[in-house]
């Protein structure tokens, strides 16, 4: 943990540097399991090699509401935005996205009403689209669950928040 928490004061400048309106971008990508992680940022990119983090459900929470008992996170991705290739329909930079993919140990129905229930009482705006949760979180912004099965009463899933 106190390795995660080094990662996120070093990154935490450089994402930073990608909110000034100029197009700039930060990338930060993690592998909890492998403990390889990854930045790039205008005039910087690097890799890093660190323990290997285990972040669960309790880890991760989207105002208030944590990660479906059990879970794993087994990657994450923060893309601080100011890309021009991310803006959306009038010309305007991303605000960033935040995409962390987790395994659950329940049967994709299962998982998926979970989270229907608390981030509907967390003020989020979702519709079930198949197996995916589409909508808006407490702050109006695009917030996206796609789950998949995983093996006998499992479920993979990614978030994407943001946008």
């Amino acid at each position: 943990m106190r390795a995660l928490l080094v990662l996120a004061l070093f990154a935490a400048p450089l994402a930073a540097c990608g909110d000034k309106g100029d197009g700039a971008s930060v990338d930060f990508k993690g592998d909890g399991g492998s403990g390889n992680f990854s930045i790039k940022a205008p005039g910087f990119s690097g890799s890093l090699k660190l323990p290997k983090i285990r972040l669960d459900a309790k880890n991760v929470e989207f105002n208030g509401v944590h990660l479906y008992p059990g879970s794993t996170v087994n990657s994450f991705n923060i893309d601080a935005g100011g890309d021009d290739d991310q803006a959306d329909g009038n010309g305007a930079a991303s605000d960033g996205t935040l995409r962390i993919g987790f395994e659950s140990p329940a049967d994709l129905a299962t998982v998926r009403d979970w989270f229907v229930t608390r981030l509907n009482k967390a003020d989020f705006a979702l519709k079930v689209e198949g197996n995916s949760l589409i909508g808006t979180d407490d702050e109006k912004k695009p917030f996206r669950i796609d789950f998949e099965p995983a093996g006998s009463g499992k479920t993979r899933a990614v978030v994407v928040a943001g946008g």
